[in-house]
């Protein structure tokens, strides 16, 4: 499947508007159906994970099957909740891709529901291969920095997502702008992170947040109030 196959989606799409031109990561999109299991990859995921673009038809026991042995677990916890909340989730993890290499990717998404039947039918979103900028090291570093509850953690997590595809940053460079604005506005890194992912998928969003937007409100997170 190629990219041309993977169809849009709005709340994706201002993360892609928001871009700017540049040396940056590779990024790929994903679709999971999570009624057959199967996955629509881009060309970018399918070189991410060693294949050419359609040589393989990606499933969900094929995905943990190249997860790294000692990252495997969480992974699949965290599609399983993600499939079971739809929830927008990020977590960073190891691989081994068809050739046998060692790839660090962040992968960042969140669900889409059955309006009928209100259930979760697909996971959507952004693999990024992070290996050159960010090593398993400093993935386990940056978790083990974040000491926090779930709730918190996840939150935190898809705040850096955001702006490790914004910025082209790594994931600890993404934690450390968050840290940054907190220091400098006095407010909880939990509360900045909640405001910013609301900024991309709040149910009353209607315009693209730009880059400059998002430097704006980190520079100073504090709730505008009109005069």
């Amino acid at each position: 499947m190629t990219s041309a196959q993977i169809p849009g989606d709005v709340s994706l799409g201002k993360i892609e508007q928001a871009l700017d031109g540049g040396d940056r990561p590779p990024v790929g999109r994903y679709r999971l159906d999570l009624a057959t299991g199967e996955w629509a990859w881009s060309d970018e995921v399918y070189r991410m994970h060693g294949f050419e673009p359609g040589e393989i038809v990606p499933t969900t026991p094929l995905m943990l099957s190249h997860k790294h042995p000692d990252d495997r677990g969480r992974v699949d916890g965290v599609l399983r909740r993600a499939a079971e909340t739809g929830q927008t989730f990020s977590s960073v993890h190891r691989i081994l891709d068809a050739k046998g290499n060692t790839r660090t990717l962040a992968v960042t998404g969140q669900g889409r529901r059955d309006p009928a039947t209100g259930r979760v039918t697909e996971l959507f979103g952004y693999f990024i291969d992070v290996t050159d900028s960010h090593r398993a090291a400093a993935a386990r570093d940056a978790t083990a920095s974040i000491k926090a509850s779930d709730e918190r953690r996840a939150v935190i997590e898809q705040a850096k997502g955001v702006l490790m595809v914004v910025y082209a940053i790594e994931d600890t460079a993404a934690f450390d702008l968050l840290r940054e604005s907190s220091n400098r506005s006095n407010i909880a890194v939990r509360d900045i992170a909640t405001t910013l992912v609301n900024l991309f998928f709040g149910p009353e969003v209607t315009d693209v947040p730009t880059r400059e937007a998002i430097e704006k409100f980190l520079a100073d997170p504090r709730p505008q109030v009109d005069a």
